[in-house]
């Protein structure tokens, strides 16, 4: 109960709106001006190569490291050991190494979210920076010898950083903030006949639906594709995004993925899209969910 009034009250704090909103200019505006250099750094942060967003494997840095302090810590209280003092020193030099990665990550996936879990994404990173700061601020008394005062700041530090995490996996849980939208979509396993081939012209896009499941489809340069049109970032309708190429472009935030085997060109997405065969029979353009070939190409016929 207390946790939900909490994100109730989060909810009433309207004074975040102006501030979300200028943040997330900035961001969007500093990739912007590194034109495809900035790019390839968003998509490194989001964790494109890594086929799941990077901030919650950059995340466990400084929530072990922090930890381990801790432990180290009190050691060194009862052992008065100053080989656990240093230990303790190191590891949250290390935490606040990793709290660095973690933050440009986790910035770089905010700034492609909205409504609620924009707001609770931005009052997770505002914990989290207290929560840094007070660690800086505890590494630099126990560089004057101030044990004490480093370990009471570590101590306060570390209850912050723990309020950050509870609303971090609320950003997962709740609103599914970096989980794969397309899971659970019932696609054809078998082919099936979707729309009239002379529905669908040249340099077009259409949504069609199967069994309940949302399929986008498209003709480039006399080929058909089909994949899944819910986008797996968010779940924006890539049906009504851009076509440019042999690529679709989310109208939500901006994820490309390949028509051809339905793989992230662009975050924020991280997660490929479900690709689908096609053919055409009897003037009807056919589709079922993708069997990859040994050489892993989809199987397209017109």
């Amino acid at each position: 109960m207390a946790k939900e009034t909490a994100l109730n009250l989060l909810d009433r704090q309207q004074w975040l709106e102006p501030l979300a909103d200028q943040l997330q200019l900035a961001v969007a505006a500093l990739y912007d001006q590194a034109g495809a250099a900035g790019q390839k750094v968003k998509n490194a942060l989001h964790g494109v190569w890594l086929g799941h967003p990077l901030h919650p494997v950059l995340t466990d840095i400084p929530v072990g490291a922090w930890t381990a302090a801790l432990v180290m810590d009190a050691l060194h209280e009862m052992t008065r050991r100053t080989a656990y003092a240093r230990a303790a020193d190191a590891a949250i030099a290390v935490g606040l190494a990793g709290a660095a990665g973690a933050a440009l990550a986790g910035l770089t996936d905010w700034q492609a979210t909205d409504g609620r879990a924009r707001r609770i994404g931005l009052a997770h990173a505002l914990l989290n920076g207290a929560g840094a700061l007070l660690y800086a601020g505890s590494l630099a008394s126990r560089k004057k010898q101030n044990r004490t005062a480093g370990r009471a700041l570590s101590m306060i530090g570390y209850a912050v950083a723990f309020g950050a995490a509870y609303l971090g996996g609320k950003l997962v849980y709740s609103e599914q903030v970096g989980v794969n939208h397309t899971l659970g979509q019932q696609l054809p396993q078998s082919f099936q006949p979707v729309l009239p081939a002379s529905e669908l012209a040249e340099g077009c896009i259409q949504r069609v639906e199967v069994d309940g499941g949302r399929i986008l489809l498209a003709r480039r340069d006399g080929r058909i594709f089909a994949i899944a049109e819910i986008c797996s970032h968010m779940g924006g309708p890539l049906a009504e995004g851009e076509l440019g190429g042999c690529r679709i472009t989310c109208p939500w935030h901006g994820s490309t993925f390949s028509l051809e085997d339905g793989r992230v060109i662009n975050g924020p997405a991280t997660h490929p899209q479900p690709c689908l065969e096609t053919r055409v029979r009897d003037g009807q353009i056919e589709v079922r969910l993708r069997r990859r070939t040994e050489e892993g190409r989809v199987s397209s016929s017109i």
